[in-house]
């Protein structure tokens, strides 16, 4: 985990005040309106990763490299232990060297069977992250994620995820024409991503590979605040497509958008100005995990109310526009005081 730093404090602060005059497009509203992804000390994430069908061993190898980062990121970079991610792939037994971490095959029954025992296994307020990697299509109408066997369509994805209503959703469907089969799945209080945005974006995309780049040693976490966000993750992908696009003199053919307000209305720049992404700027992929160098019990505390502070200071920012100006710089001024203090009693722990 990158130590938290005066630096990373500084940076994270200067972008809160240098985007706080900004007119916030999407409400988000108060902490006890805002109750999604609200992290505790003792909140667990999970991840499940599903690797369909490959048309060609050219999309094989690509899925498999992939799968392969993808996994060892979660486990290596954001400390993921191997019984919080589930590996669907393929048939399960297609799998080449991946084969020690495949938990089943990518049939629609196994990822029924897996997330059934998830619903069972999270908590009130754990997070679970979906991953769909592998080739999607979307005719007359219905959309599907091209697993082995009966292809899942997004309602059916939609109908596994109803049991989990008390938990937090990110999904990030890497899939070609994979828009109309992510619009199933929005709902309040979930972040869905999507390489595409139409079903005639059907050629198979490539930020996916730049999603889980973006993942990697947390590159894209611009704020410095050592944690990335599915929005901080979205945006670099999006603009590492957009310059491979340039690089290879090719018009894209592929646009990434993402929704987390729960209309189906996805957007392709997400953010402080659009209707979408103040959810997913909440939405952070890491779980509460002190500096390794850290061996004081307290800690993970100290480190989730950090991460807490944080939280509000962003849900303030953004709804600057429903407080009088004296009593917003206020409330902010005291949680940038409590945040520095709190980072002061961390970095000063054993």
């Amino acid at each position: 985990m990158i130590a938290l730093s005066v630096i990373g404090r500084l940076v994270f602060a200067l972008s809160v005040f240098s985007s706080a005059a900004l007119v916030m497009a999407q409400d988000v509203a108060t902490d006890g309106e805002t109750p999604w992804f609200s992290q505790a000390v003792d909140t667990e994430k999970f991840a499940v990763i599903i690797t369909g069908a490959a048309a060609t061993p050219e999309s094989r190898e690509q899925f498999r490299s992939w799968t392969a980062d993808l996994y060892r990121s979660l486990r290596d970079d954001y400390g993921y232990p191997d019984s919080h991610t589930t590996l669907l792939m393929d048939d399960g037994n297609n799998v080449g060297e991946l084969a020690p971490l495949v938990d089943g095959s990518s049939e629609l029954e196994d990822i029924r069977s897996a997330l059934d025992q998830l619903g069972q296994q999270m908590a009130q307020g754990d997070q679970l992250t979906l991953f769909l990697i592998g080739h999607g299509s979307s005719r007359f109408g219905e959309a599907k994620f091209n697993n082995v066997g009966p292809d899942m369509t997004g309602s059916d994805l939609a109908q596994m995820l109803e049991a989990f209503e008390g938990q937090d959703i990110v999904v990030v469907n890497t899939t070609s024409a994979s828009f109309e089969f992510s619009r199933e799945l929005a709902a309040n209080g979930r972040v869905i991503v999507s390489a595409t945005r139409s079903a005639a974006e059907r050629y198979d995309p490539v930020f996916g590979g730049f999603f889980i780049e973006a993942m990697q040693g947390r590159q894209a976490d611009l704020d410095r605040n050592g944690r990335l966000s599915i929005l901080e993750a979205f945006n670099f992908a999006s603009s590492q497509t957009a310059e491979w696009y340039s690089e290879q003199g090719r018009l894209p053919t592929e646009n990434a958008v993402l929704d987390d307000t729960g209309d189906g209305l996805f957007s392709r720049e997400p953010g402080r100005n659009e209707s979408d992404g103040l959810l997913a700027e909440i939405a952070y992929i890491d779980i509460v995990r002190p500096d390794e160098v850290k061996t004081s019990p307290g800690a993970r505390e100290i480190l989730a109310d950090i991460q807490r502070l944080e939280r509000e200071i962003f849900i303030l920012r953004n709804q600057k526009s429903n407080y009088l100006e004296e009593d917003y710089w206020s409330r902010l001024e005291a949680l940038l005081i409590d945040l520095a203090l709190q980072t002061r009693d961390y970095n000063a722990l054993p």
